[in-house]
């Protein structure tokens, strides 16, 4: 499994597709026994774990967003409202402990390791806010978005803003690696919209395509976050390998469950329109491996589900078929192999909760 996921994206979908085919007809039973990843061990929740390191994070986002125009400020304060659960944040205090009790058992997240926490949460949000311009998007999180509400124009200028205030506070820890780690998701992040932008006419190189998106959209920034903090925290290299591996893995998983959701999670529970990904033109993993099943619908990902009647005929095939079923499956392996790099690391609390983070990945349903 190991080599599945380090090479995962040079596989040909046909493989991929053979590999999940086989491992749902003969596997499904140790598949579905990822709740007991953790049953011997003490129950860990990772945000209560988290709460300490992550005590006025979005007070401490709003120092970093110092600015004199009302509107300006209305817009930031609008998304960071402290009203989400700071996935990414959490994930980086709990790695940041883990790495520092395993190198020398200290116990307390270092100042610099929590601003990268913070530093990790204002990225993501302002490239939330540069997607709902690009995706047209009327809510997120269940409100309605910049764009809608003050325009694109406007909305465009506050995402840079924020990722402007989270460049200078990268500048302010003063480590060249570590900025030249977080700058990696700036350019990937970029990358991957491009990605996102193209497709491939080849049904085999699809899936990879697929990947190499979800990792530089989603992936790249809990990664190169967890490989900062370790860097910051320990200094084997080996450990800063580690945490990459984990964050890599667990971010691929929980965008594959997004995917997942996006055709079983209505839209009042999800915050966010349901198919939105289809009527975007795009071909996520469940549509991917419901080709397998439907063939017809190859022609649709082509046209980018742009004919009167695609979209309801995608979803339709993809619920048809175990597109779902095969897209969950995949993410569970990638929960496991994130299991298996942090349990490299030595034992404690914060690591066992990062155990368990990958389950409630999986669990999730918004």
């Amino acid at each position: 499994m190991c080599r599945f996921t380090q090479r995962s994206s040079t596989l040909s979908f046909s493989k991929i597709c053979n590999i999940f085919w086989r491992f749902h007809h003969t596997s499904t039973s140790h598949l579905c026994s990822c709740s007991k990843t953790v049953s011997d061990e003490k129950y860990q929740d990772p945000f209560q774990l988290g709460r300490k390191d992550l005590k006025n994070l979005y007070e401490d986002i709003k120092k970093e967003l110092l600015v004199s125009a009302a509107e300006l400020k209305e817009m930031c304060d609008y998304y960071f409202d402290g009203k989400g659960k700071a996935f990414r944040p959490m994930i980086v205090v709990l790695m940041a402990r883990a790495c520092n009790i395993h190198h020398n058992n200290s116990k307390e997240v270092q100042a610099s390791q929590r601003s990268v926490a913070i530093i990790a949460e204002m990225i993501h949000t302002a490239s939330l806010v540069h997607d709902d311009v690009i995706d047209d998007a009327n809510s997120r999180r269940g409100k309605r978005t910049l764009n809608q509400i003050w325009g694109e124009r406007k909305a465009v200028l506050a995402g840079d803003f924020i990722l402007s205030a989270a460049s200078v506070a990268l500048a302010r820890i003063g480590n060249t690696t570590i900025i030249s780690v977080l700058t990696q998701v700036i350019e990937d992040l970029v990358r991957g919209e491009f990605l996102q932008l193209g497709s491939k006419e080849n049904e085999n190189e699809r899936f990879a395509h697929y990947l190499e998106k979800t990792f530089k959209k989603t992936a790249s920034l809990i990664a190169n976050s967890c490989k900062a903090v370790s860097i910051l925290g320990c200094p084997d290299p080996k450990v800063h390998e580690i945490a990459y591996q984990y964050g890599k893995n667990v971010g691929i998983a929980f965008q594959l469950i997004d995917d997942v959701l996006d055709f079983t999670s209505c839209a009042d529970h999800l915050g966010k329109p349901t198919a939105a990904d289809l009527k975007l033109g795009l071909a996520t993993g469940p549509v991917l491996f419901a080709c397998r099943q439907f063939p017809e619908m190859n022609a649709m990902i082509m046209r980018r589900f742009s004919k009167p009647g695609d979209v309801e005929r995608a979803r339709k095939y993809v619920l048809q078929s175990d597109g779902v079923q095969q897209t969950t499956y995949l993410a569970q392996r990638y929960c496991h192999a994130a299991t298996r790099e942090i349990r490299k690391l030595r034992p404690s609390p914060e690591r066992e909760a990062l155990v368990h983070l990958t389950e409630m990945v999986l669990m999730r349903d918004k």
